[in-house]
């Protein structure tokens, strides 16, 4: 039996990866993800991915949330702190990227290796950020995660531990399968200036000691589809 979860509260693409990116009312959604989203990132000399963390395929690059990526047409406009704005694509732009930074760097459109962490979607859950808030004092902001959908749901506990390897239909079109949960990083804790949101060294700690670091669910998608801000979550 089909089993209404809650309603989609919000939805979030992020253009360039590991920049500040867009609240959406509606988001396209196709088998590589939200359309747009983490399309585009930062490159550095060696052919690493720019992120908040080094790993094979990342290189951490200290600032980049303090750039906001929206997306124009096919490419993505980066908003500096200074007020300038660069279009994805042109040289000028990775000229005044790497002005700005210091360091040579590049954008460029994904390309073989996925500019996605570990799936093409990520949720996160009202039940889980009231538990987490229960269970800490932290009161974190959805934010913090990153995630291109945040459903609104009813339960104190992470419930959504519970809809792993499930199907989930969301609005009237888009059908998903949940995976497992989501392993977080330094970047929930990190200051996103676009977002009001101060450095918080406890926060990482926090989903540590209460959820073994993982916050929200890897999604996959099934159907691809628009979902909208209001649109019902049901778990087939």
């Amino acid at each position: 039996m089909d089993q209404h979860l809650g309603r989609v509260a919000a939805l979030h693409r992020y253009p360039v990866k590991s920049m500040a990116g867009e609240h959406l009312d509606r988001l396209d959604i196709d088998e590589r993800g939200a359309v747009g989203d983490r399309s585009w990132a930062v490159y550095t000399p060696d052919g690493g991915i720019g992120s908040g963390k080094t790993t094979r395929r990342f290189r951490r690059v200290e600032g980049l949330l303090d750039l906001r990526a929206t997306l124009d047409g096919d490419a993505p406009v980066i908003g500096l702190p200074d007020g300038r704005e660069l279009r994805a694509g042109e040289p000028a732009a990775d000229e005044a990227l790497s002005a700005f930074f210091g360091r040579p760097l590049r954008l460029a459109r994904e390309h073989g290796v996925p500019h996605h962490d570990d799936a093409p979607l990520h949720l996160v859950t009202s039940a889980a950020l009231r538990r987490l808030e229960e269970l800490t004092g932290l009161a974190p902001d959805p934010a913090r995660f990153r995630a291109n959908v945040e459903l609104d749901v009813a339960g104190a506990a992470f419930v959504e531990d519970g809809w792993s390897g499930r199907r989930m239909a969301i609005g009237e079109e888009v059908v998903v399968r949940l995976g497992p949960g989501m392993p977080r990083c330094v970047m929930v804790d990190m200051a996103q200036p676009h977002e009001r949101l101060p450095h918080d060294g406890r926060l990482l700690k926090a989903i540590a000691d209460v959820h073994d670091l993982d916050f929200g669910l890897m999604v996959h998608v099934e159907r691809p589809g628009t979902v909208h801000v209001g649109d019902a979550a049901v778990l087939l």
